[in-house]
């Protein structure tokens, strides 16, 4: 239960409230727990449910037709997963989710996701602005691709979360950058 706190602050930061909403909140989620280098969504299959992370770090991506890897997104502590096209229409997805430490997560399937809103409306509000939040960010991050230098990008990420760079490889951020390895290495001198 010490976990179903860290989603109650969580949530918390937008929306106040009682007890007994929180219980009623916490009883629609999924206690997980995921092993490093498992997956939670694979492409190709449907999607149904988006993830809370409690513990651990994950990262969303897609290999083009020459099985090169291209981060869309990582997820540590107190962020949220998914494939959310696929999630939206609960159809088969483009992404993997997998984790790159052991992870513990809350899942929160899309059919609960709506009942939970129907029994504690002010739900709506705390999706609805994650939601927006998360637009804001993947804006940032497209205009950031196709304006900034690699250098750019690479401090920019680097201002925003210097966590995650003792978390993940160089290889990794290069994805995450749409920089090869190699560049990575020159900019970082």
């Amino acid at each position: 239960m010490e976990y179903a706190v860290l989603l109650r602050r969580h949530i918390e930061e937008i929306i106040s409230l009682t007890d007994e909403e929180f219980q009623t909140i916490i009883s629609f989620f999924h206690y997980k727990e995921i092993k490093k280098k498992d997956y939670l969504i694979k492409a190709g299959k449907n999607v149904t449910s988006e993830y809370f992370v409690i513990k651990g770090l994950l990262k969303a991506f897609m290999n083009d037709d020459q099985e090169k890897e291209h981060i869309v997104q990582f997820a540590m502590e107190n962020w949220w997963i998914s494939d959310y096209p696929a999630y939206k229409i609960q159809g088969s997805g483009e992404l993997c989710v997998q984790a790159l430490e052991n992870c513990i997560v809350y899942e929160l399937n899309q059919a609960n996701k709506h009942e939970l809103c129907t029994l504690v409306p002010k739900m709506h509000q705390f999706h609805g602005e994650k939601a927006f939040s998360g637009y804001v960010a993947l804006q940032k991050r497209v205009l950031s691709l196709l304006k900034n230098s690699a250098k750019e990008k690479y401090h920019l990420l680097l201002e925003q979360y210097p966590q995650l760079f003792q978390r993940v490889s160089k290889t990794m951020i290069a994805h995450y950058l749409g920089v090869s390895r190699e560049t990575l290495s020159r900019i970082q001198h």
